[in-house]
This record gives C-alpha cells, structure tokens and sequence, in this order.
C-alpha cells in the first residue's frame, strides 16, 4: 500500500505527520504557501539587519550579545558559530528520531519567522525522501533550544559534514576554518545504498546559523514519537484489562454511566465508555460456583479493575495534552529573534524555552507509572487462585509447578524502570553563559525519558496479556467472539504458544509486545 504524502506548511502539521515522516518513510512535500513564508522572512531579516543590530546576525551569542560583529567578520560568523555550538556527545541519535527533528525543522521554517533560507527547508526535505541523515549527538540541550542537535545538522547541510543512510558512519574531520566562504566545499559523495544522491551544500549567509539552531527540533520530534507509541499503548492496555477482568469474573459496575455521570473527568468517561464498547454492554459470565467451590462472591472487585478508569483516564488525558502541546510546536515560529516580515519588525524574546513542552512530557509519565502499576496489580490477581479458580500461578504440570510466576517479577522490573524515568526532568536548574541564560526546562531530557517510559510501559502490560490469554484458556471460557474484546482475544490467542508446561517465557512476552499495536485498533 502506498504511503500519504505529508505535505508539510508550517501551520497545519501535526504529531502524526512527524510519526509518519520518522517511522513510516511517507514521503514529504512542502507547501508553496510555506516556502513563501519562509522567502518573505528571509528577504525581511536581511533589510532589517542592514538598520538596526539583530542577535545572532550582527552580535555574539548568549553573554556575547553584546560584541558586535564586524562586516569584515560576517562572512565567517555564522561558520564559527555552527563549528562551536556543534558539540554534541554521547551515542548517536537514532534514525528515526533524527529524521523527527528534520521533519520538524522543515516544517518550522515554512512558519515564516526564522529569517532563513527557504533553501534550508528544501534541503531537509529532500534529505528525507533520498534516505540520508546527518550524524547527531545525543547530549547537548537543556531546553532551551536544541543547539548542538542544529549546528551538527547544520554543518551537514552546508557540506562540511557527511551524510549517512543511518548506518553510523563517523563524521570526517572538521576542516580548518580558512576565512573564505565564497567557494562551498566539495559536494559529498552519497554512499553506497542510498537511493539518490543527497542535498546539494547549501552556501551559508549571514544570519543562517543562528535561524537555524534557534529551535527544538529534536526535542518536539522524540516528544511527537513518544506521544505516538504511548496514545497506541494505552489504548492496547484497555483491550487487556477487559481481558483480565473477564478471566477474574469481574464486575462492570465501576464502567456503569451513572458512575461516571456523577464524577465526569473525561478521561474516566472515555476510559469507562471504552471498556463498555469491549465487553459488549455486558456482564461477564458468571463463575460456576459447583465447578470452581473455592471462589467465592465478591462484592466488588481489587483496584486493579475498580479504578482502572480513575486511574488510567489521567493517562489518557496527558496524553492528549501533549498533543496539543506538539500541535504548537511542530507549527511554531519560536526562533529567537523572531523575524516579521508583514511589517518589517524584529522582535527578541524567549519563544524558544520549552517548559510547556517539557512539563506535559513530565506529566504523561507519572500517569503512565499510575497506570501501569495497576496493570502489575490485575497480573497479580491472574496467579491467585482466589480470583480465577485455577491453580496458583496459572500452572500446569506436577505440583510445585511454577506457570507464570516469574511474569510477576518481569513485570515489576519493567515497573521499575518506568519508575525511574518518571522522575521530573523539570526539576532540573542551570544557570548558563555568565548567567544571562538562569533557567532551563530540562525538556530535551523528559522527551529522552518519555521514550524509555514507553519502552518500560510495553513490556509491563506485554505480561499482563500473556498472562490473562493463558488465564481464559485454562478456565475454557473464551469471550464472546461478537464482542471486540472477543476478537482481542482470538487474535492474541492465535500468535501466543499455548503450552503452559513450565518453560522459558521470555519468547511470550516478546510476541505479546508485538500484538500491542494491533489490539490498540480493535
């Protein structure tokens, strides 16, 4: 099947654009409106920095705002300011993500207020749909502007750096900086396996570099990649709760309108609606208490199926706020200084700190630890004999039998980690650049950990599922194939081994994750 074409325009281009851009290979086109944006701006910051001082354009950086900049150095400020700001550490971004910040800066720059080179933006473009990606360093931003990301991808655009198809070649060696800028280095050659060949070197003028790196590009991209996996995965989770709770005999009552009625959050009421839709309107079938005599009535069930949608409406909400952060950012004109071409103004401001971003990042993660420590909570209801009438553990075999123990403590080492990368980021601080720059919003460092949460996330409700899939084998009492949660359940039971003689289970989980995606559209 075909892939949509993103058409990026600097106003309309939302997270799944981005996701599709990094993860899916769509191609990209730009708008034409965009581009004229983008030339408006460019044409306006040049007349503008011809009768007044620019920042960044006519003056240092940071504590040098205040040193001018010679006419005679102008040709070689914007180069010296890519080569120093280009010092990025740490591993190597990967490809995906890179190609994030690419989509994003692109799509940036056709909002009309960096005062670039509309070229910049048909660089990146172009880069994307012929597979090559500049090398880019981890390590680097506080927040505040993804600067050291920006001057690698930079000095890659201008030629000096190589591209790479994302297979990790190094970077060659920065050449000695000549003072001429006139003549633009000698294309790179495209390497072996690339399928065109990549942008031609763009010729850097004065004001570039500065426009360019003034953004967040890198951020908003792992942020946008991170909002996609965890909105697909806490719809997965829905699909396995109901699973759970139908292999414990649990009541609907908590998903009942009237319940949610009465307290109407919106995310308890999508989630509770949502488990209604599953289940079928129904009440699960109730246990046979002549077939399973140990079991006994409960009035109500653990919090793991009670609050599920107190607990896991939260989630689904940040998430959703973080999608109407992205919204803003993946469009915004935040380059520091902002150029307005409609009436010729410059306006220098701080547009480009990232605590909105960075604080809806903070926040989707310590939901996602709430929730995710409720799905530990329902797999350790899956074990207890009490709860599904079969043996401790879900085993089978000579007594002793060890079943799915060991899931509970997989999934509680993934808990832990998902613990740790919900610390606030914006509990950071950093006073910077002789103390001109005394705040960061550390949201270079959340968008890194939102990442690994969703990873965390995955694996915890993976063995959730495996365990509830085995738990309705075992008691032969499948969902009603009708109802969606049905479905859910023929689909996972069709890929997951059905052997449930003690063995490794590492290969289970594995094959859960992949069915994540999957169970999400159901």
């Amino acid at each position: 099947m075909a892939l949509r074409t993103i058409i990026l325009d600097g106003t309309r281009t939302r997270p799944a654009d981005i996701t599709d851009i990094a993860r899916a290979d769509a191609p990209v086109t730009l708008a034409p409106e965009g581009l004229d944006r983008a030339a408006a701006s460019y044409k306006a910051a040049a007349e503008i920095a011809r009768r007044r001082p620019v920042y960044g354009r006519t003056t240092g950086v940071g504590a040098n705002r205040t040193e001018d900049v010679t006419s005679a150095d102008g040709d070689t400020h914007g180069l010296r300011l890519l080569r120093s700001h280009a010092g990025g550490i740490g591993p190597l971004v990967p490809a995906d993500q890179t190609r994030a910040m690419m989509a994003v800066r692109a799509n940036q720059i056709l909002a009309g207020g960096a005062g670039l080179q509309p070229a910049f933006a048909e660089a990146l473009a172009h880069a994307l749909d012929t597979g090559h990606l500049p090398e880019v360093h981890e390590i680097g931003a506080i927040g505040t502007g993804d600067l050291t990301a920006l001057a690698e991808t930079g000095l890659t655009l201008i030629g000096e750096r190589p591209w790479t198809t994302g297979g990790g070649r190094r970077p060659a060696p920065i050449r000695p900086d000549t003072g001429d800028r006139k003549a633009p280095p000698e294309p790179v050659a495209p390497q072996t396996g690339s399928r065109e060949a990549p942008p031609e070197p763009i010729t850097l003028e004065t004001g570039d570099a500065l426009a360019f790196c003034s953004s967040s590009a890198l951020t908003i991209g792992q942020a946008a990649l991170a909002w996609s996996e965890i909105t697909t995965l806490l719809r997965a989770t829905q699909v396995i709760a109901a699973l759970s709770l139908l292999a414990v005999d649990g009541g609907t009552e908590p998903y009942d309108e009237q319940v949610h009625a009465g307290r109407p959050h919106p995310g308890g009421l999508a989630v509770a609606a949502e488990m209604r839709r599953l289940l079928g309107e129904r009440l699960p079938a109730p246990i046979s208490q002549q077939a399973m005599p140990a079991i006994t009535t409960r009035i109500q069930d653990p919090f793991g199926y009670r609050c599920f949608p107190q607990v896991h409406g939260p989630a689904v909400e940040a998430a959703q706020a973080l999608e109407r952060v992205l919204d803003i950012e993946i469009n915004a004109a935040a380059e520091n200084p902002l150029i307005a071409a409609a009436d010729g103004t410059v306006h220098h401001h701080g547009g480009f700190h990232q605590a909105p971003l960075g604080l809806a990042l903070d926040h989707l993660r310590l939901a996602l630890l709430h929730t995710a420590q409720l799905s530990t909570a329902r797999l350790g209801t899956l074990v207890e004999p009490a709860f599904t009438g079969l043996r401790p553990f879900l085993a089978e075999g000579p007594a002793g039998s060890s079943g799915v123990m060991i899931l509970e403590y997989a999934a509680n080492s993934a808990l832990a980690g998902l613990r740790n990368a919900a610390h606030p980021a914006a509990l950071g601080h950093a006073v910077l650049s002789r103390g001109v720059e005394e705040h960061a919003s550390f949201a270079s460092q959340s968008a890194r950990q939102t990442l690994q949460a969703a990873g965390s996330y995955r694996l915890v409700v993976a063995c959730e599922l495996v365990a509830a899939v085995r738990a309705l084998r075992q008691r032969t009492l499948p969902p009603d194939l009708t109802a969606p949660v049905g479905a859910a359940f023929a689909q996972a039971a069709a890929r997951l081994e059905r052997g449930d003689e003690d063995r490794p289970l590492t290969a289970d989980v594995e094959t859960a994750t992949t069915l994540l995606d999957a169970l999400a559209a159901i």
